[in-house]
């Protein structure tokens, strides 16, 4: 039986400096594999010129190097996609290029997969990043795992395998705001995952701030439930029911001591008026994000656009989707 083709989705965004020796260390683990495998670089609007550098690694590996030009940032997800519409192997890893999770742990992952799993996910062992990424990573996680049902335990790691059917189902999915993790194992039947390690960023900057990370958690949580929907209305019934509870006992503290106990009221009225005016700002924020949503779905615009493809292998048009 020949081995299954291997396809590694790696998205670059300013990553020349580390660029060459991602390209390298990518090659040797696939060929460590034993199997047939196409490296995947979607370049996902960079100013360094790595697109420049991806464009040279696919005409000089010829088909074991594919490169995908966007013509445009659109994010790590976006980008993550449109690589996983090119992609022609029944197993399909991803991973950063950031070099933070090394090349070298792809046999593992794929050693896994041949276990019959749909998705392999990875923990970060003897983590390299600041103490506020992993308090985040950390929220997120135990979110999402609430959330979907599935106890994985590192949904921020991108090193990650997946069967073709998984990857299927998820460029079938139309939704602007994507988080491929938990996106598939929403379609996963069997799901596990391993330790890999993790390295410290040598070159090149991080390409999220505090803002961003901030901005992702928050997309992340409103993407994947409603559950902010249904904590605002339980906020909005203990709120009501403070409310009730507190104004019997402003009444009965008044008819014991007198109006002159409260100042008359009036600082008790303008603390419950701030309290009220806040609940009411936050529901609209919420439901102003998931309208939001709702309204960018319905457009139904491309999630990317494709500016140049270089050494793509032939795959149906049911699997190039923007």
């Amino acid at each position: 039986m020949n081995p299954e083709l291997l396809s590694i989705v790696i998205p670059v965004y300013n990553e020349a400096a580390c660029l060459a020796e991602l390209i390298r260390r990518c090659l040797a683990a696939g060929r460590a594999t034993g199997h047939p495998f196409e490296l995947i670089l979607v370049d996902d609007g960079s100013a360094d010129g790595s697109d420049a550098m991806i464009r040279e690694a696919a005409r000089e590996h010829g088909e074991e190097v594919v490169a995908v030009l966007l013509n445009r940032n659109y994010g790590q997800h976006a980008a993550v996609l449109a690589g996983l519409a090119r992609a022609a192997g029944e197993i399909v890893v991803t991973l950063d290029a950031d070099l933070q999770n090394p090349p070298e742990e792809i046999p593992k992952l794929v050693r896994e997969m041949a276990r019959g799993f749909d998705v392999v996910g990875t923990v970060r062992t003897n983590r390299r990043d600041s103490l506020f990424r992993r308090l985040a990573s950390a929220l997120v996680n135990k979110a999402v795992r609430r959330a979907t049902g599935v106890m994985m335990h590192d949904y921020g790691c991108m090193l990650r395998a997946y069967r073709r059917p998984i990857v299927e189902a998820m460029l079938q999915c139309r939704e602007s705001s994507t988080f491929i993790p938990i996106l598939a194992n929403s379609f996963a039947r069997t799901t596990t995952e391993i330790p890999v390690r993790h390295d410290a960023r040598r070159q090149g900057d991080s390409k999220y701030s505090l803002l961003r990370l901030i901005s992702l958690q928050f997309d992340l949580l409103t993407s994947m439930s409603t559950f902010p929907l249904r904590l605002l209305s339980m906020v909005g019934t203990i709120i009501a029911l403070g409310g009730m509870g507190f104004g019997i006992f402003l009444m009965t503290m008044r008819l014991v001591y007198g109006a002159a106990w409260a100042v008359e009221g009036v600082f008790t009225l303008f603390a419950a008026l701030f309290v009220f005016i806040g609940a009411q700002f936050i529901a609209m924020g919420l439901l102003g994000e998931y309208i939001g949503r709702i309204y960018h779905d319905v457009r139904g615009r491309p999630r990317y656009f494709v500016r140049e493809v270089v050494n793509a292998r032939q795959t149906s048009l049911a699997r190039i989707r923007s």
